[in-house]
């Protein structure tokens, strides 16, 4: 499973730079805007909206498809224990990216409290990171002990 860890590593880094481009440019955009009329004040927002974007890219992505481009490029996905991953679910267990501390915080918790090594805020969601060829091979089993 190291190689596993690894792989949700490098996706997770990989959505990083996919954000921090997205946000540098946003950013360049709204400061040119701003320094246009004059008004400083709504990059004390920046943060927020930073957060905002962040949980939106994640919740969106794992919601709709159960990847984001991370994790699509290393042949992962978010799945839910009840087998029906929603937007909820998704929100719940992309909190914790919005600062490093959070995240950190969370996987320290969730190699405490979870027995499965799985971010604390995977088991509050019910959901789990597993391989996608892994996630299709659960679903072929399933449809044929039907």
């Amino acid at each position: 499973m190291g190689n596993f860890w690894g792989r949700r590593l490098i996706a997770l880094i990989v959505d990083i730079i996919i954000l921090t481009l997205f946000m540098w440019i946003l950013s360049g955009i709204v400061f040119l805007i701003t320094a246009g009329i004059g008004v400083f004040s709504t990059l004390t927002y920046w943060i927020f909206i930073g957060a905002i974007i962040i949980l939106v890219y994640f919740t969106y992505f794992e919601g709709k498809t159960g990847k984001t481009f991370g994790k699509r490029l290393f042949n992962l996905k978010v799945v839910a224990e009840d087998g029906n991953l929603t937007y909820k679910k998704s929100l719940i267990r992309s909190l914790s990216k919005i600062l490093y501390l959070p995240l950190i915080l969370d996987l320290i918790l969730g190699f405490i409290f979870v027995k499965s090594n799985d971010r604390f805020l995977d088991r509050v969601s019910g959901t789990q990171v597993v391989p996608a060829d892994q996630e299709s091979q659960q679903r072929n089993d399933l449809s044929r002990a039907d």
